[in-house]
């Protein structure tokens, strides 16, 4: 023990009497866990986004939504021209998904109304849906005031709505929405309650399912099929365009995540025949771009710790280097250590505890580079956009979220003290294989 720790203490002097060149030895090992930990980090916080944002939809659900076909897309260029498309899943296709789920959760249709939402001199192209009061349960929704639909408004047909987060916001920007009404093209309605923002799902997540989820207004399905029927218009600049569409979307909620990819293959099968040839019916499940999302995650992961590991090996080779040199730097002192009675043993734990010790010092300035880098990225990138000169080549919503994780930390401070070990082996064994005699004579 006493040999060891005299070892450690001599070690330490030689790399303190040289400290410029330790540091500079050092700095690679420095990086390379810096760089292991800070795109670790990177891939993690994108990762974490990612599912977020994915797991906002259901990760138990399974979303078919109607879609116009590419055929009743095509217009001429230049021409206005008015047209009826009718697509999309009709009520006939609903009874079927029901007859051939019975067993799950929860099934919620969701029917588009409206042309425009109008208050005032303030309106907005509608993004009205008939509902059920099963709605916020299964898409995760939840209130901020006020309350979501009943039983009751359903039975009653009644003239309410319930409004996102932006509607209430651009409608109501300066009262409680709750008890206030707003028109449904010429129906109006009265806002019973209004959604929480939802962050994630109305940005990335929303645009699964082709819209900000914060701008939905929903109303009971029974006053929506009654007071709307199936013709939904809008009209822009003389020109109209009329869809007629049963029902927007179905939400299908299942048991437990183990059944979703085999209940969503049904799905798909019933619409293939349901719509022979009409591409009208996309089928969002969430669990399947949850476990892409972790498949592409561990490549990115992969190919971040490769790039890193560069790093710490460039690293490691220059401690090589270095220790190589200061062996030949060394050679009297070895000879005349080797003269009063160290024997090999001794010189190659010396030369082998100092690259250790570099390393190890390394990595801990490494992994304080890492993390703290990491937490200024996911505080400074946010800040870009408003911060003077540089601000307008970013974008308002601008965000490189990152999480740092422990086995970052313990792999890459693990691996840079190995690097350094390994790489110290061979100048410690040339350092102890020195002749004494010719060490003595050497200048």
């Amino acid at each position: 023990m006493t040999f060891l720790l005299e070892t450690i203490r001599l070690g330490l002097s030689n790399l303190r009497l040289r400290l410029l060149r330790s540091i500079l030895t050092a700095l690679g090992i420095v990086f390379g866990v810096a760089a292991v930990i800070i795109m670790s980090s990177l891939g993690e916080g994108a990762k974490r986004d990612a599912l977020a944002r994915i797991e906002v939809l259901g990760a138990r659900n399974i979303i078919a939504r109607s879609q116009k076909p590419p055929e009743t897309q095509n217009q001429q260029s230049g021409q206005r021209q008015a047209w009826l498309s009718r697509f999309g899943i009709t009520r006939a296709d609903f009874e079927v998904i029901r007859e051939n789920f019975p067993d799950v959760e929860a099934i919620v249709p969701l029917k588009e109304v409206g042309g425009q939402v109008l208050r005032g001199a303030i309106r907005k192209t509608s993004q009205a849906f008939g509902t059920t009061p099963d709605l916020p349960r299964v898409a995760n929704l939840r209130m901020e005031r006020g309350r979501y639909l009943a039983e009751s408004d359903m039975q009653q047909r009644a003239m309410v709505a319930v409004i996102g987060s932006e509607i209430a916001k651009q409608f109501f920007p300066l009262e409680d929405p709750v008890g206030q009404t707003l028109r449904i093209d010429t129906r109006v309605f009265t806002v019973i309650g209004v959604l929480a923002p939802i962050g994630l799902a109305g940005g990335a997540g929303g645009a699964l399912i082709g819209r900000d989820l914060n701008l939905d207004i929903h109303i009971p399905l029974t006053t929506a099929r009654e007071t709307f029927g199936d013709l939904v218009v809008r009209g822009q600049s003389g020109a109209f365009q009329a869809n007629e569409t049963q029902v927007s979307e179905v939400y299908i909620m299942v048991r437990d995540r183990e059944t979703v990819i085999s209940a969503s293959q049904l799905l798909r099968r019933i619409m293939e025949v349901r719509h022979p040839g009409m591409p009208d019916v996309n089928i969002i499940v969430p669990y399947e771009l949850l476990e892409n999302a972790r498949k592409t995650q561990l490549t990115y992961n992969l190919v971040f710790g490769a790039v890193a590991g560069i790093s710490l090996l460039v690293g490691g080779i220059g401690i090589m280097n270095i220790m190589l040199a200061s062996v030949t730097e060394r050679t009297r002192e070895i000879g005349i250590r080797r003269a009063i009675g160290a024997t090999r043993k001794h010189i190659l734990w010396q030369f082998l505890v100092e690259t250790s010790v570099l390393s190890a010092i390394g990595g801990l300035l490494g992994v304080a580079l890492g993390v703290g880098g990491s937490v200024v990225v996911d505080w400074l990138v946010p800040r870009l956009p408003s911060m003077p000169l540089i601000g307008q080549f970013f974008q308002m919503d601008a965000a490189l979220p990152t999480h740092v994780t422990a086995w970052s930390i313990i792999i890459s401070f693990g691996v840079a003290t190995v690097t350094g070990l390994v790489f110290g082996i061979y100048p410690a064994l040339r350092a102890s294989q020195q002749d004494p005699i010719e060490s003595l004579r050497h200048d």
